[in-house]
């Protein structure tokens, strides 16, 4: 009888465990279709095939009765209300590209968007506390805040199901909550905004979108650059100036996002938005490093010889002015020449390329090591990949791949760059007619940075071109890996 009861206990017990599902299960194509169509007895079910997961271990996560889960997962009961839905996604750990996918916000959102207890007034968010927290003001009731938010995703996730379903969460999913910060003027109308929780939120907006965390960055940006526009507006003195740098920062993640959505117009807007609130602050590094996102926009939109003036002239204003330049300075005038090189390549001015990027390596071998100051990722490495970049627009195929061969990529320091540098080298070998080597790169990159493929028109069509020119030797592979994207030729 002891034997039975300790039994028991330990049956119990491991049933109450929380639930452990990796993100490759809710990127699978079967599961992703389930959360879009909103099926929960779907998901439970793929919960138990491939988690091995029972429905008594399934009820105790998502505090549903063994009989609830049974008479969902049989399809003689449906999940209907907001509270169940929120139940199963906090109970299943389920990831927030996958909870955009079901309709919810996101957690990150959920934090942004939770008014702070002011009992304390703590002066900064405790440890542990997302950086978000805070930055929304007070005055609303939680539920109504919840409510709404959850509306306007929901909103935005069924109607891109039904029009375009795919296999994987996308930002361009999110795009219009950007889309309606960056064009509403509109007196902004709030409580203070905390300066230092604003500041760990911009941060992490950045690391994310470095990190090729698309979607969860995406979700980010809507509040936070209502935000910015909110701290700038009601902020005097060196809070102000402080304020339009994070304004500047933020609204240069919404316009590097935009970019990778092939979405121009919104793309220059945000890019704007960066340069006059850089400006605005008044500090050299701050408008350097916009003058990059500026040339980037200016690139998309084929103004490539306007691109080169912007960043080279950027440049020399930053190096005549900066007699002992710091790890900041040297990174933000290297990333501008990068960005002036790459520009110069693109209508064919070898000499001007040339000579930016060897004066971007000298700034490198001053630097000395591949660091990410200012966020630019600069270094000698990342001189390199730009080599590689330059190389490839001008054709040098081949170059580009030698280029490639002396690149240290675990010395890159965020994912972004090497995701990029393996997609750039991917387009040199399918040039080069080596298309094996092409899609085994691909992969590599997919292994990096997974929405660098699955969320991005460019790469996409890249797969596309692959899967168009691949011999006979290659093609049932890169059908199966197109296919795996929901790419067809």
């Amino acid at each position: 009888m002891i034997g039975d009861d300790l039994g028991d206990q330990r049956m119990r017990a491991q049933a109450s465990e929380p639930i452990g599902l990796s993100n490759a299960f809710w990127q699978r194509q079967d599961v992703f279709a389930a959360l879009r169509a909103r099926d929960i007895g779907q998901i439970f079910r793929l919960v138990r095939q491939y988690g091995g997961m029972s429905q008594t271990r399934i009820g105790i996560a998502v505090n549903l009765s063994q009989g609830k889960v049974s008479a969902i997962m049989n399809g003689s009961a449906q999940v209907t209300t907001l509270e169940v839905f929120e139940r199963v996604a906090d109970g299943l750990a389920i990831p927030d590209p996958a909870r955009i996918a079901l309709g919810l916000a996101p957690q990150s959102v959920i934090a942004a968007i939770s008014p702070r207890d002011t009992s304390q007034a703590p002066s900064e968010p405790p440890r542990g506390t997302p950086p978000t927290v805070g930055l929304v003001r007070s005055g609303e009731d939680e539920d109504t805040m919840r409510r709404r938010d959850f509306v306007g995703l929901t909103g935005t996730a069924l109607f891109s199901a039904i029009l375009q379903p795919t296999s994987a969460s996308r930002p361009a999913d999110s795009i219009a909550g950007i889309a309606a910060a960056l064009t509403d003027y509109s007196t902004p109308t709030g409580q203070p905004i905390d300066l230092q929780a604003l500041t760990h939120a911009v941060a992490q907006a950045k690391g994310t979108y470095q990190a090729c965390r698309y979607t969860e960055v995406t979700a980010m940006l809507p509040e936070l650059l209502r935000a910015v526009r909110i701290a700038c507006t009601t902020m005097t003195g060196d809070a102000r100036h402080r304020a339009y740098v994070l304004s500047a920062e933020a609204h240069h993640v919404a316009a590097s996002i935009l970019l990778k959505q092939d979405d121009k117009g919104l793309a220059w807007l945000a890019a704007d938005r960066s340069t006059q609130a850089a400006h605005a602050s008044e500090n050299p590094l701050a408008i350097g490093s916009s003058t990059r996102i500026i040339t980037r926009a200016l690139m998309d939109g084929k103004h490539h010889d306007t691109a080169v003036l912007t960043a080279s002239t950027a440049a020399q204003r930053m190096d005549s002015d900066l007699t002992q330049p710091n790890h900041n300075d040297l990174s933000v005038y290297g990333a501008l020449l990068l960005s002036g090189a790459v520009a110069a390549a693109q209508i064919g001015n070898r000499h001007a390329s040339a000579e930016l990027l060897d004066e971007a390596e000298q700034a490198g071998r001053r630097l000395g090591h591949d660091g990410n100051h200012m966020w630019t990722a600069f270094g000698p490495n990342n001189v390199l990949c730009h080599r590689v970049n330059t190389a490839l627009t001008l054709g040098d195929a081949g170059t580009a791949i030698d280029h490639a061969r002396r690149i240290d990529i675990d010395a890159l320091p965020i994912n972004e760059r090497k995701a990029t540098l393996l997609l750039d080298t991917a387009r040199a070998f399918l040039i080069w007619s080596k298309h094996d080597q092409a899609l085994h790169v691909l992969r590599a990159a997919g292994e990096i940075a997974p929405e660098e493929i699955t969320s991005r028109p460019a790469t996409l069509r890249l797969v596309r071109d692959l899967l168009a020119t691949a011999p006979i030797t290659v093609r049932r592979e890169a059908r199966e890996y197109a296919e795996s994207l929901g790419v067809s030729a």
